[in-house]
């Protein structure tokens, strides 16, 4: 029974995550309800645990998820210190345990910054994910060696039950992005094709001479092709052009 109990239990993580992940308007907002599922998943009655999410995606500034306020500002200490447990397990692929950060000293400006949030153990492990994209789960607890044994093993459970949501998170954000990218593209040709006309018509020259010209401008405004070209457009009096795209 208590096998049935678990493998229901881990169902019902990974249904209502990929449910989440349907309904959440960007990948943040996903990894904080990833926060809050992992917290109350972990914590006991009279025993909280705090939990953050550290996503590192190339090219892509840090993001830092949590169950609340207070699992924020321990999980952005991980990017104000310059070595922690949470990049040391993002980036070697281990789990990484603090037992008792008094007794710890690998980290000791981090330990430093956690005590100060009344933090005395703190487990990172790492996601399983693809490509440059680096993700851990941050586990804090106001008591000593709050995550050895057991603990520890639902903690990495809970990691492999979650793996494939974060993966489907991390793969549409950056399908997101690569729409986003299309859209500003095709808006920026756009705007420069319709301000080659404009100067094909005032000057009657060819299209090469007239894109010539909005080139040799842009380089002597030290602006750039776009932003010259929508110049050109609104001089005529044809307000902001804007490309009808559905992606």
């Amino acid at each position: 029974m208590a096998g049935e109990s678990t493998a229901n239990t881990a169902t019902s993580i990974t249904e209502h995550l990929h449910e989440e992940l349907l309904n959440s308007a960007d990948v943040e907002e996903f990894l904080n309800e990833l926060a809050r599922v992992a917290a109350r998943n972990l914590s006991a009655p009279a025993d909280e645990v705090l939990c953050g999410i550290a996503l590192l995606r190339e090219r892509k500034a840090a993001t830092v998820a949590s169950s609340g306020p207070a699992a924020l500002a321990l999980g952005q200490i991980e990017y104000q210190t310059s070595e922690s447990p949470g990049m040391a397990a993002s980036s070697d692929q281990m789990t990484v345990l603090i037992a008792d950060v008094v007794e710890d000293t690998r980290w000791p400006a981090y330990s430093d910054a956690v005590t100060g949030h009344r933090i005395r153990s703190v487990l990172a492990i790492p996601y399983q994910l693809q490509g440059e994209t680096k993700a851990a789960l941050l586990l804090y607890s106001a008591r000593p060696r709050r995550f050895d044994g057991s603990i520890r093993e639902s903690a990495e459970d809970f990691v492999r039950q979650t793996s494939l949501a974060l993966r489907l998170a991390v793969r549409f954000a950056h399908y997101s992005d690569t729409a986003a990218n299309l859209r500003a593209t095709l808006e920026s040709r756009t705007v420069i094709d319709m301000a080659v006309g404009i100067i094909m018509a005032q000057n009657r020259c060819s299209q090469q001479e007239a894109f010539d010209l909005l080139r040799a401008a842009s380089s002597t405004r030290n602006s750039k092709l776009h932003k010259v070209a929508a110049s050109v457009v609104s001089a005529l009096g044809q307000g902001t052009v804007r490309t009808h795209y559905d992606g």
